[in-house]
C-alpha cells in the first residue's frame, strides 16, 4: 500500500519547497474556482510546479472546489481542460454539476467540501465516480474503517495536520449571512474566530467575549499508522494561505514519520513518489504558528479540544518568570531566546498578552515594552521563533533521486546506460534503464581514464539526480582518451534532457487509468438535495453544523453527567455588534447548530 503525503501550496514556490521536503503531492489553487480565494495561481506557474513534481514522480492537485453559479459553469470547464491539457493529476471539486464537464481523462476528487460526514455519504459520493474522497475532519476512526471496507478500491484522503473550521465543510453559511462572504465561494470571513458572549433564555451573560467556536490545531502525527490500517492512503495538510517556512517544517515533520512507518513494515507501506531528501534542520511542531493541538475526533469525543482565550498561534510553553525588573525578567528554562522573538501568556482575566523581545542579555530579556501584568510565575510561551524562522527561510533541504551509470567504451562508440532504483522499504521502488549513444572513433590513452570519466559523469549539479555508483567497461579491454567535453554532453543530454523527460512522461501514463463509473442518477440525486439544502437554509435552516458543542465543553453534556444545566435555554451566541444566533442542541446526532 502506497501512503501519501499531501502538502498545501499557496503558490509555485510553496509546492516546490513541499516537494523538496517530502510530499508526495501537493494541492493548490487554480486562477479561480477554489476554495481559498486568496490563494490563486496562474495556469503556467501550475504547469512548472507538474514538472517540478513529477520527476519525483510526486503528484498536483488542483482546487476547483467552489459553488458555482450558472453562468460560470462554462469558464469552469474551459479551466479543467486546461488543467488536463498541463498534465495535472486530478482536480479536486465541490460542485457535483463539473462532473458533466469534466474533460474525459480528468482524474476528479471529491473535496471536504462536498460535506463526507458520515459512511452512508461517502457511498453516496463514490457513486458519482470519483476515484478519491477526502472524509470529513470530524470522522472518527471506525468510520473510516468502515468506509474502506465497504468501498476497498476508494482512495480515502484525511485531513491530519493544521487549522480546523468548527462547522461541517460546506455546511457553514455564517460568513455569508453576517459578511456577505460565501465561505462555499472560497471567501470565508472566519466567523468562528471570533469573540462571542454566551446568553441564556433570560438575557444573562454565562460567559463574556470568548472565542467559543475556535479551535485548536489538528495535530495527528502519532496516529498515521492507525490511519493507514484503517484504509487512509493520503495524509492531508491543511495551509493554502500559510507561507513556505510553515510547509517546510510541517512537510518535514510529516515526511519522516511516515518514513519511519514505512521502515518497520516489512514491505506492506511504500511512500507513493521517490527520492530522498536530506535536511539541514531538525523540524518541530511546537515552533511553527499553533493554536495549541488536537487529534479532535478520531478517537471520539474529548475535551478541551477549543482555544477559548485567542484565535491566535499560542506556540510552546518555554517556561516561566523567574525574576522580574523595571526593564527585563528572567526565565527558568533551558530554552535559548534571540533578538525578536515574539513571547505571550495568559492573565489572570485570562486573555492573551503578546510582547516582542528586542534584547537578549546572558539570562536577561529586555522586552520592547514591559507587560504590566507580567508577574513572577507566569507561564510564557513563545509564539515567534526568530532564529528558527531565520533558518527556515534558507535552504533547509534537498530531494534527489540516487542513479546508477554503467558506461561502456569501444574504439567507436560511447553507450551510457543510467538506472535509477531505490530499494528501501521506505521508498518506493523504481526500476529502469535507458541507453544514451555516441558514436566516434577514439585514440588509445596513454593513461588510465576511468577515475577522470567517472568524476565527470558524477557531476549532476542542479539537476535532481545523484550518482554514487558508476561503472566504466573498457569493452575492447584497452582505455582510450575520451575527451571531458563528449563525456560532457552525452551526460547532459541522458541526464537533462532525457531522464528527467522520462520520468513526466512515466507520471503521464500513471495518469491513464481505467475511471471510476459515473451513475448519472446518483450525481443528479445528490445535485438536487444539496440545492434544497441550500433553499431551506436561506428561509431558516442552520448557519452552522458542528460536532463541537458548547454544552459539552461547559461540563453539561446530558449523555456525560446528570448535572442539569443551570441556565434556562435557548442558548445564544452574542456578537460585539449585538447580533444573537441561537444554539441547538441535536443529542441524538451530538452535533451542534448556530441558527440564524
Amino acid at each position: 500500500m502506497t501512503l501519501e503525503l499531501l502538502a498545501p501550496a499557496k503558490n509555485l514556490q510553496c509546492g516546490i519547497e513541499a516537494i523538496s521536503h517530502g510530499a508526495d503531492a501537493v494541492y493548490i489553487g487554480a486562477t479561480h474556482f477554489g476554495a481559498r480565494a486568496a490563494a490563486g495561481n496562474s495556469v503556467e506557474d501550475i504547469s512548472q510546479l507538474c514538472k517540478y513534481a513529477h520527476v519525483f514522480g510526486a503528484k498536483v492537485y488542483v482546487t476547483v472546489n467552489t459553488l458555482l453559479h450558472d453562468d460560470e459553469l462554462d469558464e469552469a470547464a474551459q479551466l479543467l481542460q486546461q488543467l488536463k491539457d498541463i498534465n495535472v493529476d486530478a482536480v479536486l471539486i465541490q460542485d457535483l454539476r463539473l462532473i458533466a464537464y469534466a474533460p474525459e481523462g480528468l482524474t476528479l476528487h471529491a473535496s471536504t467540501q462536498t460535506d463526507n460526514r458520515s459512511v452512508e455519504k461517502v457511498e453516496e459520493i463514490a457513486e458519482c465516480g470519483f476515484e478519491r474522497v477526502v472524509v470529513a475532519r470530524e470522522m472518527p476512526l471506525e468510520d473510516i474503517r468502515k468506509i474502506h471496507k465497504k468501498l476497498p478500491k476508494l482512495e480515502l484522503e484525511c485531513f491530519v495536520h493544521g487549522a480546523l473550521c468548527v462547522s461541517y465543510s460546506g455546511a457553514c453559511y455564517a460568513s455569508e449571512y453576517c459578511f456577505n462572504r460565501s465561505a462555499n465561494r472560497g471567501e470565508c470571513a472566519q466567523f468562528c474566530r471570533l469573540p462571542f458572549d454566551l446568553v441564556d433564555a433570560e438575557g444573562n451573560t454565562i460567559i463574556y467575549a470568548k472565542h467559543l467556536l475556535s479551535l485548536k490545531d489538528m495535530c495527528r502525527i502519532d496516529s498515521l499508522e492507525e490511519l493507514a490500517e484503517a484504509g487512509v492512503c493520503s495524509f492531508k495538510i491543511e495551509g493554502r494561505l500559510k507561507d513556505a517556512d510553515y510547509v517546510k517544517n510541517v512537510v518535514a515533520a510529516y515526511s519522516q514519520q511516515l518514513n519511519r512507518i514505512c521502515a518497520k513494515s516489512e514491505g506492506k507501506y511504500k511512500r507513493a513518489s521517490k527520492g530522498r531528501v536530506e535536511y539541514s534542520f531538525r523540524p518541530d511542531l511546537r515552533r511553527t504558528f499553533n493554536r495549541g493541538y488536537t487529534d479532535y475526533f478520531l478517537y471520539g469525543r474529548k475535551p478541551s479540544i477549543e482555544n477559548l482565550i485567542t484565535p491566535k498561534s499560542v506556540g510552546m510553553p518555554v517556561g516561566k518568570v523567574k525574576d522580574r525588573a523595571k526593564y527585563w525578567f528572567s526565565v527558568a528554562t533551558s530554552e535559548p531566546f534571540a533578538n525578536g522573538d515574539g513571547l505571550c501568556f495568559i492573565d489572570e482575566k485570562k486573555r492573551m498578552q503578546g510582547f516582542r523581545i528586542n534584547k537578549v542579555e546572558g539570562n536577561r530579556l529586555i522586552p520592547q515594552t514591559m507587560p504590566a501584568d507580567l508577574q513572577k510565575g507566569t507561564m510564557l510561551f513563545r509564539n515567534h521563533d526568530e532564529a528558527f524562522t531565520k533558518m527556515l527561510q534558507g535552504k533547509t533541504a534537498e530531494r534527489r533521486i540516487e542513479v546508477a551509470m554503467r558506461l561502456e567504451v569501444s574504439s567507436q562508440k560511447l553507450s551510457l546506460i543510467i538506472v535509477a532504483a531505490q530499494g528501501k522499504s521506505s521508498i518506493n521502488s523504481h526500476t529502469r534503464s535507458t541507453d544514451y549513444i555516441h558514436e566516434t572513433a577514439f585514440d588509445e590513452a596513454a593513461k588510465p581514464q576511468t577515475e577522470n570519466i567517472k568524476r565527470n559523469l558524477a557531476k549532476l549539479g542542479n539537476t535532481p539526480f545523484v550518482c554514487n555508483d558508476i561503472e566504466v567497461v573498457w569493452t575492447d579491454g584497452k582505455e582510450y582518451f575520451i575527451p571531458a567535453s563528449v563525456i560532457t554532453k552525452l551526460r547532459q543530454t541522458a541526464v537533462t534532457e532525457k531522464l528527467e523527460q522520462q520520468e513526466n512522461r512515466l507520471a503521464a501514463i500513471a495518469r491513464q487509468k481505467v475511471q471510476p463509473e459515473v451513475n448519472p442518477e446518483a450525481v443528479q440525486k445528490i445535485v438536487e438535495a444539496v440545492a434544497e439544502q441550500s433553499r431551506e437554509r436561506i428561509i431558516h435552516g442552520p448557519l452552522m453544523e458542528c460536532r463541537h458543542c458548547i454544552r459539552y465543553a461547559l461540563g453539561y453534556c446530558p449523555k456525560q453527567t446528570q448535572d442539569r444545566s443551570p441556565w434556562k435555554e435557548p442558548l445564544s451566541l452574542k456578537m460585539t455588534d449585538g447580533r444573537m444566533f441561537k444554539l441547538q442542541f441535536d443529542c441524538k446526532n451530538c452535533q451542534m447548530k448556530v441558527m440564524q
